[in-house]
């Protein structure tokens, strides 16, 4: 073959390879086109822009008494467009950059302005187009913000990109945390008001078009959402923040006091149901407390002598024993069982069925319950399933433990054991809020009710659901038996175990102590001893109002309830007492000659007013003879005369203000507490205007 021809014959064939490449390619090129456009085209729409969802502003949770307990806020995160219009010249970024970066330095504090810009002077050499300049920006600061040099061009020109947020906040902090509870994306593992009502709380999300810039950052499109999100509804929950804090706080100081590792407090209004506050601590390894589980409502244990109510209220309405009963607090043999129950501050002797209920004999009372049902031992269980002891309330909030309640069906039943054992408390598992709606329904004369954390749920200001008193039982008992318990309890609190550390001078509280072995897991009561000491009850006795149960968790010093969970009780009824001007108080009886301090010339009618509310007499004398103070209060009017220094000493600080201001006269104040001298004697004639140093201590 000739030279030419082989040239001819790889050219040819050159050609070829290429047409035939051409042809794939246009063939592939309309395949794309034609066969897969649609494909390709939604995948490359994907690539460039998508919609974001965003979390609409979630609903506020609110207390009885409106107090915001949780709220969202609004939060902005910001970033800017290094190539905006308003600074594509350079010259024009060089020279507005530096004092951009000297007022966000100087309103954040967190880089020197020279830091400052030199993140944005790199940002701009990368022609970033979505740089990040500060996250968790509040609304007050970005109003700020917007007028800062570049910034206040607006968000074209200056390059300002704003993407909100919503921040959950509680104005309260730690109050009620556990029952206010927190968004959680497992709703089986829901927390609180929160979780429970999260479908309510969390509203309706929106959509934002976004689009991918360099560095597979993305951006918003526009500055409105294409689809608004709709906030959520709001829960007004039947917490009282004032009776929450007051709970906290006597609740704390108790768990210091005693050492101990937890503990729960509930606050109830007996006619409703309604939680008015709930408290639970937890000791941390620091030693400090917070509110890290719900013992409340998921704590179940053995309750203790809390529970020989329910014992005392079987025994009484099947007519098996009446208060006046006498019976042995020695010694308790169980029949049948080498087991012997014993009370551990010793026996009392053989005393009535009242008496040995306020001194809390365990075996008293294990003693009735097993001479009276032995031979029928569901008669007595029958009681405590009845009374729904063994159900759950189906609370508003999750978490709530299943109760343990035996009956003689059980494999666990041991017929010499259990009867006798269940009768002082143990042999069960009862959470807190269980035993408290127990005493609820005593104060309630009989009603049982099922607790209530929510009232009612808004949207916009407009109820759109409530949430009412459920009735649980009617009537617990016969009117009869229902006297003789509220009779017993309020006898525990003035002659029995609560007499020291819970009776209050100020009005009845009727209620029960408990303590309570706590079983060391596997090793049972035979491992470590520890304790639970409660005390439940409700007050006034005479006209209840709110039950409450105080129960505090491995106290290491002293781990009897009266003196370990009493305090604690008696200072929150007191406290809840005094801040409830709604409460029926028994009318003051003055007896004898009672006398209050005198009053000196202060404000007048501002004590008056005092005296008129708590129906009380002032008396002034009209002679040298005094005062009859039978039927009233000894008052003495300070006068003075006109243009002379009243005398101020012995007054607190408002009177002394008030009698001297009225006089026309200038004070200084030094010291708190009451006068104890002033710069000038009273009666002393100085002009108007002067000025007179008190001096309080």
């Amino acid at each position: 073959m000739s030279i030419r021809t082989n040239i001819l014959l790889r050219v040819y064939l050159a050609f070829g390879l290429i047409l035939l490449f051409a042809a794939a390619v246009v063939f592939q090129l309309c395949r794309v086109q034609f066969a897969q456009g649609d494909k390709w085209k939604a995948m490359a729409k994907t690539m460039s822009t998508r919609y974001k969802t965003i979390e609409a502003a979630r609903g506020n949770i609110y207390s009885v008494d409106g107090s915001l307990l949780a709220t969202s806020v609004p939060e902005y995160e910001l970033h800017m467009d290094m190539l905006a219009a308003g600074i594509a010249d350079e010259k024009v970024f060089d020279e507005k950059i530096d004092s951009l970066s000297m007022k966000m330095a100087s309103v954040y504090k967190d880089k020197s302005a020279k830091e400052y810009s030199r993140m944005f002077r790199d940002a701009r050499k990368d022609s970033s187009r979505y740089q990040l300049v500060r996250r968790k920006v509040t609304y007050r600061e970005l109003k700020e913000i917007r007028k800062f040099p570049i910034f206040s061009l607006g968000k074209y020109k200056g390059g300002l990109i704003i993407v909100p947020q919503n921040k959950r906040i509680h104005p309260f902090r730690s109050l009620a945390a556990r029952t206010i509870g927190y968004k959680n994306e497992n709703v089986s593992n829901a927390v609180g008001l929160e979780g429970a009502y999260s479908s309510y709380i969390n509203g309706e999300s929106g959509k934002r078009l976004e689009q991918r810039i360099a560095g597979n950052v993305w951006q918003p499109v526009n500055d409105d959402d294409e689809i608004a999100p709709k906030e959520g509804a709001d829960i007004i929950s039947t917490i009282d923040i004032n009776f929450q804090d007051i709970a906290q706080t006597a609740l704390e100081k108790q768990l210091v006091k005693s050492n101990a590792d937890h503990g729960t407090v509930i606050l109830m209004e007996v006619a409703t149901g309604e939680i008015r506050a709930v408290a639970n601590y937890t000791r941390m390894p620091d030693g400090s407390f917070q509110e890290k589980f719900n013992y409340a409502i998921a704590g179940n244990q053995d309750p203790g002598s809390t529970f020989k109510v329910a014992s005392y209220m079987a025994l009484l309405d099947d007519k098996k024993v009446d208060t006046s009963t006498m019976v042995s607090t020695e010694n308790y043999k169980i029949p049948g069982n080498s087991h012997i129950i014993k009370d551990s501050h010793g026996s009392i002797g053989t005393v009535s069925v009242k008496r040995a209920f306020e001194e809390s004999s365990n075996a008293a009372v294990a003693s009735l319950v097993n001479k009276h049902y032995t031979n029928n031992q569901s008669q007595f269980t029958d009681h405590l399933y009845d009374w729904h002891l063994n159900q759950k309330f189906i609370l508003q909030i999750p978490g709530e433990a299943q109760p343990v309640v035996k009956n003689p069906k059980n494999t666990s039943w041991n017929k010499y054991m259990t009867l006798p054992q269940m009768a002082y408390g143990y042999e069960m598992q009862l959470t807190p809020l269980k035993m408290l709606s127990f005493y609820n329904a005593i104060a309630n004369n009989g009603k049982y009710v099922s607790p209530l954390f929510v009232r009612e749920i808004r949207r916009l200001g407009n109820t759109i659901e409530q949430f009412h008193t459920h009735v649980i039982n009617e009537k617990m008992c016969s009117d009869v038996t229902l006297k003789k318990m509220q009779e017993m309890l309020e006898g525990v609190v003035s002659e029995g175990t609560g007499k020291t550390n819970v009776k209050s001078a100020m009005f009845k509280i009727a209620g029960k102590t408990g303590t309570a072995q706590v079983a060391d897991g596997r090793n049972g009561y035979k491992g470590k001893k520890q304790y639970q000491s409660s005390f439940c009850g409700y007050f006034p006795a005479d006209h209840p109002k709110y039950s409450l149960i105080v129960v505090i968790n491995d106290p290491k010093n002293g781990y009897y309830a009266a003196s370990t969970a009493g305090p604690a009780f008696k200072e929150i009824c007191e406290k809840v007492y005094a801040s409830d001007m709604k409460i029926e108080r028994t009318p003051m009886t003055l007896v004898g000659n009672t006398t209050l301090p005198k009053f000196k010339q202060g404000n007048l009618k501002a004590l008056k007013k005092v005296y008129d509310k708590l129906g009380v007499k002032p008396l002034y004398a009209s002679t040298n003879a005094g005062i009859d103070t039978s039927n009233g209060i000894a008052a003495e009017d300070n006068k003075y005369k006109t243009g002379t220094v009243p005398n101020v000493t012995g007054m607190g600080l408002s009177d002394a203000l008030f009698a001297l201001g009225n006089a026309g006269y200038k004070v200084k104040v030094m010291g708190s507490g009451s006068v104890d001298r002033q710069s000038v004697t009273g009666g002393s004639q100085i002009p108007k205007g002067s000025k007179i140093t008190i001096e309080l201590q």
